[in-house]
């Protein structure tokens, strides 16, 4: 995993908006009514490029392939995986509960959901991981695009937690939550080492570390949520045993929409229990409007040594382009609470295409936000190296 070791490196944390042709297709494929994988796959390569094309213009220097070939950041799992069958009902967030007019807010702004994004099937027996095909076909695309653009300094790829599976497909067949954390934890480290194995930086990302105290374990105390939070960090090790840590990398956050997030836990709290992951770096959003102020928290619970920080320093879910001074500004603050600016990635909040034909920000602005995540870089480090940066 590059450092910032002459200037501050610049990432993201993942998925990209997908256009409108491949959204269709991405759909058709969760239900099963694709004509021609052909023209799919076709409409996936094409998307992969140009979004790697549009990250090479902005200036990130650790890219990926924007997700563009799954519809959502958790619910393609069931497509690689047997054993889900039926419909979860997940609990939804307490906001939304208490705040309908949110709820009809976001239905009258996202009409068309892919059904897996409110209606993920569930666990009804042994899940097994069927085949590296879909996995292999990422990769080695993504891989061959890069290749071609000569692009990136360095390469990631993103996939899902264990407890964010969990969480939202949900368990019907294991014996206890527990039970079923391990049973996915084992069929995904099939994906974590293929993503490994192809040269490319694993991201976990892991909502579940944070979000999931307003969802899955509302009704749970503060410190109870934190002792379910170690328990999914241990899942996440289980699944990711055997990968160096400095080849891993753990994103966490509170949800990546619109919404008052005046029940989210404060960092402080889960920091802790996101230090025992064995991974060589954390991304955490930083420059949402609630979140904003918990730098601070890495000193009163110091980052971990053996970590490096990712932290956001652009929001996800605004149209708003952030000025690079006040990106610049807020690498500076995580350079301070960190003590080393050779330990600080800049990153965006979260991802800009969380879910299919699920959008908050436009595509155009989307890569204005990344240019901004590099000027600001840029800024931060001509004065935290005394020089212009390079």
């Amino acid at each position: 995993m590059i450092c910032s070791r002459d200037r501050i490196v610049t990432t993201h944390v993942g998925s990209l908006p997908r256009n409108e042709t491949l959204s269709e297709l991405l759909i058709e494929q969760e239900e099963g009514k694709v004509d021609d994988p052909k023209v799919l796959a076709a409409e996936m390569d094409k998307a992969v490029r140009h979004v790697v094309e549009q990250q090479v213009e902005a200036g990130i220097d650790i890219g990926n392939d924007g997700e563009q070939r799954r519809i959502g950041f958790q619910t393609y799992v069931p497509q690689r995986m047997s054993g889900f069958a039926g419909v979860s009902k997940r609990r939804r967030g307490r906001e939304f509960e208490e705040f309908p007019a949110l709820t009809s807010y976001l239905m009258r702004r996202f009409p068309n959901p892919p059904k897996s994004q409110h209606g993920a099937p569930e666990a009804q027996a042994d899940i097994k991981y069927r085949d590296l095909t879909q996995i292999a076909e990422e990769t080695e695309g993504f891989n061959r695009v890069a290749d071609e653009l000569q692009a990136f300094s360095e390469r990631f790829m993103t996939a899902a937690s264990p407890g964010i599976i969990s969480t939202t497909m949900l368990n019907a067949y294991y014996p206890s939550h527990d039970a079923y954390l391990d049973a996915i934890a084992r069929e995904m480290s099939n994906e974590y080492r293929a993503i490994n194995k192809a040269g490319l930086i694993l991201q976990i990302d892991a909502p579940d570390l944070a979000m999931d105290r307003t969802m899955m374990y509302r009704d749970l105390s503060d410190a109870e949520f934190v002792k379910r939070c170690e328990r999914h960090v241990a899942a996440i090790n289980k699944g990711i045993e055997g990968i160096p840590r400095d080849r891993v990398r753990l994103h966490v956050c509170y949800g990546n929409w619109e919404g008052p997030h005046i029940y989210d836990i404060a960092l402080e709290k889960i920091l802790p229990a996101l230090y025992q992951a064995k991974v060589g770096a954390l991304s955490i959003e930083f420059s949402n409007p609630r979140h904003a102020h918990e730098f601070s928290a890495l000193k009163r619970v110091p980052f971990s040594k053996d970590m490096i920080l990712i932290p956001g320093v652009v929001e996800t879910t605004s149209n708003f382009v952030e000025h690079p001074e006040v990106v610049a500004r807020r690498i500076e603050e995580a350079v301070t609470a960190v003590g080393d600016r050779e330990r600080v990635i800049a990153s965006t909040d979260c991802g800009f295409g969380t879910f299919t034909r699920r959008e908050w920000v436009i595509e155009p602005v989307v890569w204005l936000k990344l240019a901004a995540v590099r000027q600001g870089a840029d800024i931060a480090s001509a004065r935290l190296w005394g020089r212009n940066a390079a």
